[in-house]
């Protein structure tokens, strides 16, 4: 492996993609909360997608760059894992409604093969309505999901918006605008 670091000119707009993709990743978040009832549904999906194509542009400057410097095309693909690439102009797969299905506590969709993922997957939906029923014990995510709003409020100046939240996530966030007070400048 190399030892060189990711060139300045490169690493800039890396950061930038990442930080947006962070903003409508806060986003998902936020219209998930039930007082943006009205139009999750559509926030939610612009949001996702917007987020996964900002992902898509960091990764494809990534790899014109690892293309640029002469990187093999095998080790290139490699790297970018296309095995793991789905469409989303294909629209939900087998393996999704079947996701839903074990969510929703209902059989999978009828029509739907039979194969390993699509089992896998609606016992996964399974387990994840079944631990829905309990409050949320993983402090990691509960911090994960307070860094967010606590940034997005304290970048929109907007620490009013964290009354919307679940206390407990509330409470969390506001630490985090707080520690991310811009300290006065020294006079000298």
């Amino acid at each position: 492996m190399e030892d060189t670091p990711m060139p300045e000119p490169l690493r800039r707009p890396v950061h930038q993609l990442v930080s947006e993709t962070v903003q409508q990743c806060q986003e998902v978040l936020r219209y998930t909360e039930p007082d943006r009832a009205h139009d999750w549904k559509r926030m939610t999906l612009y949001r996702a997608t917007d987020a996964a194509d900002t992902m898509d542009m960091a990764s494809m400057l990534i790899a014109a760059y690892c293309q640029h410097v002469g990187m093999s095309k095998d080790r290139l693909e490699s790297y970018l894992q296309l095995g793991q690439q789905h469409s989303r102009a294909a629209g939900p797969t087998d393996a999704d409604r079947s996701h839903v299905a074990g969510l929703l506590g209902e059989e999978t969709p009828a029509g739907a093969d039979r194969s390993g993922l699509v089992r896998m997957r609606y016992g996964r939906g399974e387990r994840q309505a079944e631990k829905a029923q309990r409050p949320e014990e993983d402090p990691q995510k509960l911090f994960t999901e307070a860094c967010l709003h606590g940034l997005r409020a304290k970048l929109c100046d907007d620490l009013g918006s964290l009354d919307l939240f679940p206390p407990e996530v509330a409470a969390m966030a506001r630490r985090v605008a707080e520690c991310l007070e811009v300290p006065e400048p020294a006079t000298a």
